[in-house]
This record gives C-alpha cells, sequence and structure tokens, in this order.
C-alpha cells in the first residue's frame, strides 16, 4: 500500500505543476519578468524568472494530501516514529519556506548575495536542530559538516541552473535515487516527499 501513496504523491505532484507551471510562464510575460541575457548566462533571449514559483508548495501540498489520506486509511504514527518525524518534517518545511520566498524575493526586487547566504546558513542549521546530521562523525565535525554540505549543495544547484535543464536533470536522478534509497530503508513518508518533489520537476524538464 505504501508504493501507491508514493506513486499517488507523484502523479499529484506532477498533474499540479502541469496545470500551473504554464499560467506561471504567461504571468512571468504579461508582467515582463525576465532573466536577461549577460557574460554569465549561457541562453540568448530572455527567459521567464518565475518557472520555480511551483517548486516547493506543489510537492508540499501533494505530500500533505497524500499523508492524510495515508492516516485517513488507518495507518498509524508510533509514539517513536512520531518524536523524530515531526520535528524534520516541521524544521525542513521551516527552513524550505524562508529559502522559497528568499528565491522569488530574488526573482523580483533581487537579494544581496551576503544576506542570500546568511539565510541559507540559518536553513542548513535547521538540520542539525531536528537531529539530522552526518552522525559517522563526531558531533563537533559532523554538525558544522552537515551545515556545509547543505549550503554548498545549495548553491551548486544554483549555479548550474543558468544551463537548460541541467539543474532539473540532476536533481531527478538524484531525488529517483533518494526515493528507492528511502524506500529499501523503510522511510516511506521521505519516499514520498522525494517522489513528489520529482513529480513537479518533469512537466518543469519539459517546459525548461
Amino acid at each position: 500500500m505504501n508504493f501507491i501513496f508514493i506513486i499517488l504523491a507523484f502523479l499529484i505532484s506532477a498533474v499540479i505543476a502541469r496545470i500551473l507551471i504554464p499560467r506561471i510562464l504567461l504571468i512571468s510575460l504579461r508582467k515582463k519578468l525576465f532573466d536577461i541575457p549577460d557574460d554569465r548566462k549561457l541562453h540568448k533571449r530572455a527567459i521567464p524568472r518565475l518557472g520555480g514559483v511551483s517548486f516547493f508548495p506543489t510537492p508540499l501540498f501533494a505530500f500533505c494530501l497524500v499523508y492524510a489520506f495515508r492516516l485517513l486509511d488507518g495507518d498509524s504514527i508510533s509514539t517513536l516514529y512520531a518524536s523524530y518525524l515531526l520535528p524534520e518534517l516541521l524544521l525542513f518545511a521551516c527552513g524550505m519556506t524562508l529559502l522559497y520566498l528568499t528565491g522569488i524575493a530574488d526573482d523580483l526586487v533581487g537579494v544581496r548575495y551576503r544576506q542570500k547566504f546568511a539565510i541559507q546558513i540559518f536553513c542548513a542549521c535547521l538540520f542539525p536542530l531536528s537531529g539530522l546530521w552526518i552522525n559517522e562523525l563526531s558531533a563537533y565535525v559532523g554538525i558544522p559538516f552537515t551545515v556545509l554540505t547543505v549550503v554548498f549543495i545549495t548553491n551548486a544547484i544554483n549555479l548550474i541552473d543558468g544551463i537548460d535543464g541541467l539543474a532539473s536533470g540532476l536533481s531527478s536522478v538524484a531525488l529517483l535515487v533518494f526515493t528507492f534509497l528511502f524506500i529499501s530503508k523503510g522511510l516511506w513518508s521521505y519516499a514520498m516527499l522525494s517522489a513528489g518533489t520529482f513529480g513537479v520537476l518533469v512537466p518543469f524538464f519539459y517546459y525548461n
């Protein structure tokens, strides 16, 4: 049954993104919100800025909806499971919301790189705060290394986003790998979240 919920999260996210992305692009065109080519960018013509607006709310909606279906279907959450799952998911949602709003602000009015960097560090610190960090190392090394890794990957994806399809393509591969890894470990909630995030990238990759 868990596999059905994972597939459902993917399908809901993909369908919603398929509906939203063309309309978001239309808004960008009407409001003249374009990313203008320069020496650092590879695209030769102005492209709409707001293509990624659907990235965060769409998989979040799909995940929450499908998870509600799981609970209504009779799935119970053990006290131990809830004690670490809920803080992880809630703090993850807080960090992603802040990054999402920062990204929109950067697209619309611009945000200084120091401010973006500070926000990225703050959001990355929410992982060890929730208990998620590279615990093969001691806490004194693993926690700062986790924060550094999250900030590094965030900026790496942002930098390669200048090449059409590269960021979405690599992210799709990573999300598929994460989905199967979570399934193999029995982490069904995280598998649903990964599958839902992959779902929003499928129509975006087409339009990109």
